[in-house]
């Protein structure tokens, strides 16, 4: 009785109110990022980046140090072996280091870009560093915003490989310009590479594995920019081109579900690769903001996606399909 009493009697208890100043004062909260190094988002005219010609970019070189095929001890099912790989864009960059990735988890590789003769030359020191038995490694032209290019490639691999199982769509590059201000011939070859060379790789890789009734792994590489807006730099149609990719990667990953095709998506954030550091050196400042808003507070090196990618396409994920995995720092969750 006594505890029924209590109860009533705090259950009827009027609400107590803050005095007005006070109520004010605990009501105005700072908007969010105020106190944060580039709190003002907002894209700068005057970061303008045109993506060099073939002759002009920086050369990449394989990463050294890191070992080879089963150093230590780890699960077998993320093993590669006696698969075949494929990477697009693989003559430098990401694309390099993910190829190499790939040979240390046992796979052979297929290395793809515009200028087939830079990966030829990449093939020898991917296979260097293994410890058990020498991969094979071939290099191949494709334009891969042309689908007669594209199908004549993979006709190719096939025929030095025998077979595909595994794709990385790689190849992919991204201009800094006001949209305002951006050739429209410029913004077509920037999405006939980004999404058209991923999808007419995608579609062709597919119907071969569906050809021989084999299940395959795919993984698109898309950016964090096709989920949030990169400041300072303008790039609207380079965002929109990454989450199209990021969207594809879903929709096969459904599509071709029954065919036991995996197709997941990686979005890595901002990754030091040649032709960054290049940029940056130009360009300190860029490099001081695009660090303040990484919560980790540094960027990313294209040897962070060795990992990641290697799961994806191995039986390690084999109920992993249609994901976005973003490999970004926590810069996306700020």
């Amino acid at each position: 009785m006594l505890r029924l009493a209590a109860r009533r009697t705090f259950a009827s208890a009027p609400a107590r109110r803050l005095p007005l100043a006070a109520a004010r004062k605990f009501h105005s909260v700072p908007p969010p990022r105020q106190d944060k190094p580039g709190s003002h988002s907002r894209t700068d005219a005057e970061v303008e980046f045109e993506y060099p010609p073939e002759h002009e970019l920086p050369s990449s070189e394989p990463v050294s140090g890191t070992g080879g095929q089963y150093v230590k001890p780890t699960l077998a099912g993320f093993s590669l072996d006696g698969n075949v790989g494929v990477v697009t864009g693989g003559a430098r960059g990401l694309g390099l280091v993910i190829g190499q990735g790939m040979v240390f988890s046992g796979a052979d590789l297929a290395l793809v870009d515009m200028n087939s003769e830079i990966p030829r030359a990449s093939s020898g020191s991917l296979t260097a560093d293994t410890r058990s038995s020498v991969p094979k490694v071939t290099a191949h032209y494709a334009d891969v915003s042309d689908a007669d290019s594209v199908e004549a490639c993979i006709a190719e691999i096939i025929q030095q490989h025998g077979k595909i199982d595994n794709l990385v769509t790689s190849a992919g590059f991204t201009e800094n310009f006001e949209a305002t201000n951006y050739p429209i011939d410029r913004v077509r070859k920037l999405w006939g590479v980004n999404v058209d060379g991923t999808y007419l790789f995608a579609t062709s890789v597919a119907r071969h594995l569906m050809e021989r009734k084999s299940p395959g792994s795919m993984v698109m590489i898309g950016s964090m920019s096709g989920a949030i807006v990169n400041v300072p730099q303008p790039q609207a149609p380079y965002n929109a081109s990454k989450a199209a990719v990021r969207h594809l990667a879903a929709s096969l990953a459904v599509e071709w579900a029954h065919a036991g095709i995996r197709v997941n998506c990686i979005s890595p954030g901002y990754m030091l690769t040649a032709l960054t550091e290049k940029i940056l050196d130009e360009k300190p400042d860029l490099k001081k903001k695009w660090v303040s808003l990484i919560p980790q507070g540094k960027m990313g090196l294209p040897q962070d996606l060795m990992g990641p990618v290697a799961f994806l396409l191995s039986d390690a994920s084999r109920y992993v399909t249609g994901a976005d995995i973003r490999v970004d720092g926590g810069y996306t969750l700020t």
